[in-house]
């Protein structure tokens, strides 16, 4: 019987080499010449595991507003570009990671992408987005949401210095071909609703306003306020068991219809108790952490990721990977955002937990910052 192989195996003679020739002369190719690449048995993400260190990046984000303004611009932003990515200046290969700056006084001018968009504002207090005529008002913590399509400009009416991280679905688009841009003929937009209305109308926990009729496939929700998010994490966290992979874990959803926040991308707030380890497991979909509060590390394929206060890393996809808070009396929490809602609704979400070693990995190495 003849030897089977996985992916085909086929001995090249000249014969064969010749009907090659002829195959790329009409812009075609045998299948089992590439099938390895095309058909992987696992995924093969190019992006790597990476960790930015946010005092190191924040200088950089403080010399641009010394350099560029936001109409020179259109936005003021440092990009996070994962060594596997450079060509691209991607996070991983679905997500965006971007540091961005506005100014006291400053306006970064309106316009709409086809692009999901969100922010998690990391200092300043009082800037404010503004979202198809609704601003909203920014504070520590906040994630504030500029789904695909919708009119945003962002401003900065504070003496101090709005500085947050954007996550986009750019690499996902582009791939898709999908990608449109428009200006708005103006710096603002028509402010047409009262400042935080959809924070007045949603946030009373799983209530919702019944003459509210949403069609949109994103969340009505523009700012999910991150005090009434930290203080669900600490009472979840005096009973609940949470998970053995990621603590107490809670994800932001869309309160008309419990899912993701957007289509593309969803987003999660997380706490670890003082001194907790969670176990290792992997799956399908990229995920940019950004740290709140706290100080510990990440494991990530054997190596260690040490981590402090508004710090980013990323973990790609099929990379084993469990939390450490370092603390013995205080908790941290991480913020996340991913592509699980696209690989969800493709059919192509898997997850996988370690079981080897009691699901705790082996540390080889740790993470140098660049």
């Amino acid at each position: 019987m003849a030897q089977q192989y996985p992916h085909g195996h086929v001995e090249t003679d000249s014969e064969l080499e010749a009907f090659y020739r002829d195959l790329e002369a009409m812009s075609t190719t045998a299948l089992w010449r590439v099938l390895t690449q095309q058909i992987t048995d696992e995924p093969q993400p190019r992006a790597v595991p990476f960790l930015w260190k946010y005092r190191r990046i924040r200088p950089l984000v403080l010399r641009a507003g010394e350099l560029v303004t936001p109409e020179q611009a259109n936005r003021r932003v440092v990009v996070l570009v994962n060594p596997g990515l450079k060509s691209e200046c991607y996070a991983s290969s679905t997500l965006l990671a971007n540091i961005q700056l506005v100014l006291p006084g400053e306006i970064a001018p309106a316009h709409r992408h086809s692009a999901a968009a969100l922010r998690f504002i990391i200092e300043g207090n009082g800037g404010y987005t503004a979202v198809d005529g609704e601003k909203t008002v920014m504070r520590p913590g906040d994630l504030v949401l500029t789904p695909n399509w919708t009119w945003h400009d962002h401003g900065n009416p504070t003496d101090g210095p709005m500085i947050w991280q954007d996550g986009l679905d750019v690499p996902l688009v582009n791939a898709l071909d999908a990608s449109f841009f428009e200006p708005y003929p103006g710096m603002q937009q028509a402010y047409t609703r009262p400042v935080d209305l959809s924070t007045e109308q949603y946030r009373q926990g799983g209530l919702r306003p019944a003459w509210e009729r949403w069609t949109k496939p994103y969340s009505p929700l523009l700012n999910y306020a991150w005090q009434q998010t930290r203080e669900a994490l600490e009472r979840m966290s005096k009973g609940a068991p949470g998970t053995p992979w990621d603590g107490i874990t809670m994800e932001y959803v869309n309160p008309h219809t419990g899912g993701p926040i957007m289509p593309t991308i969803g987003a999660h707030a997380q706490l670890l108790r003082a001194g907790e380890h969670t176990q290792a497991h992997r799956h399908t979909m990229d995920v940019v952490y950004q740290v709140v509060e706290g100080r510990g590390f990440t494991i990530i394929n054997g190596v260690r990721f040490d981590w402090e206060p508004h710090d980013v890393f990323v973990i790609p996809k099929w990379a084993f990977h469990e939390h450490v808070n370092a603390s013995a009396t205080d908790a941290a929490c991480l913020f996340s955002y991913n592509d699980q809602p696209v690989m969800q609704s493709l059919g192509l979400y898997r997850e996988e937990e370690l079981v080897e070693n009691d699901g705790y990995q082996e540390v080889t190495g740790a993470f140098t910052p660049l």
